[in-house]
């Protein structure tokens, strides 16, 4: 085989990593664990093949966006924020997490327990999930934000020491977070895992009427032009709200249609030749035009909303 595209779930991933780099198989996946992330890292030294973990929504597509909007700054300026919204979301919740299970549930918990890097006043560091919680509107409906794991990609590597802040928070309907704490915490469900596995399963159904919200600021100073060092402060932002589609093979509702646009993507441009072709790929080695101008990628290029606010 030319590639390994793995699906899999994210405990899985170093072991058909290790196996690809071995064979020298170009490698992709879309898993959100930091820590395997960081092994198939380590695996690339020396591979004769590409090792491009983190390939879908969040990480991935999200780290493309990121990127091409600090690097609107690192150019001569300061970038100073660098903020990015991402979430999944039942278009018709009913229940009282007003959520439904829409991609793998291991990764969904995996993310809700463990730690989230981040840059916080120009340092790498670890915070808890679940908090940092906030609220904002899009389009006239509210939702909260708050700490996930993963998210963030390699990006914290990539801006360390050029940045001020850069975070990643996964979007929920006003009130999921208090009710995973209650969850996690209170009744200590993170120590059990394969429990909240099996009641989430049991009890929160599957949808395919869904909808993928992305949203991405940068702020800080780009270089001046005028013979100042600096520009004025500005804000650059991206935004895109995604549905579901019917095909000749049936629905495919918003998180496959964002996650496979993804790693197809990456695999696209890799056997193009627009990507490097061996050791380890970050997603923010694409460029976000590239991006979406190709086949898969064009699926979020119909709906984005970019915006510079100066």
């Amino acid at each position: 085989a030319t590639a390994v595209l793995n699906a899999l779930p994210f405990h899985a991933a170093v072991g058909v990593a290790t196996v690809a780099a071995r064979l020298g198989v170009h490698y992709f996946d879309l898993t959100e664990d930091v820590a395997a992330t960081h092994a198939i890292g380590a695996l690339a030294e020396g591979a004769r093949a590409v090792l491009m973990p983190q390939c879908g929504l969040a990480p991935g597509f999200i780290g493309v966006v990121g990127h091409d909007l600090a690097r609107q700054f690192l150019d001569g300026g300061e970038l100073l924020d660098l903020r990015m919204r991402v979430g999944a979301l039942p278009r018709y919740p009913d229940n009282a997490l007003k959520y439904n299970l829409t991609w793998s549930t291991e990764g969904l918990i995996n993310e809700y327990c463990n730690p989230c890097e981040a840059i916080v006043d120009g340092r790498r560091v670890e915070l808890p999930a679940l908090e940092g919680l906030e609220s904002f509107a899009v389009d006239g409906i509210e939702y909260e934000a708050f700490n996930t794991s993963g998210g963030l990609g390699t990006l914290p590597e990539t801006l360390a020491g050029r940045a001020r802040h850069v975070d990643y928070k996964s979007i929920r309907y006003p009130g999921h977070c208090a009710q995973m704490k209650l969850l996690l915490n209170d009744l200590r469900l993170r120590e059990r895992r394969d429990w909240l596995r099996d009641i989430f399963e049991r009890a929160i159904p599957v949808t395919e009427q869904d909808v993928v919200i992305v949203f991405a600021s940068a702020t800080g100073y780009r270089g001046g032009n005028t013979g100042s060092a600096k520009g004025p402060l500005t804000q650059a932002s991206f935004s895109a709200r995604i549905g579901g589609m019917d095909t000749p093979q049936g629905h495919v509702n918003a998180i496959q249609l964002t996650t496979a646009a993804g790693i197809c993507t990456a695999l696209d441009l890799v056997i193009q030749g627009e990507l490097p072709q061996a050791g380890f790929v970050r997603q923010e080695a694409i460029p976000l035009d590239r991006f979406l101008a190709n086949r898969f990628g064009q699926h979020y290029a119909h709906h984005p909303l970019r915006e510079t606010i100066a």
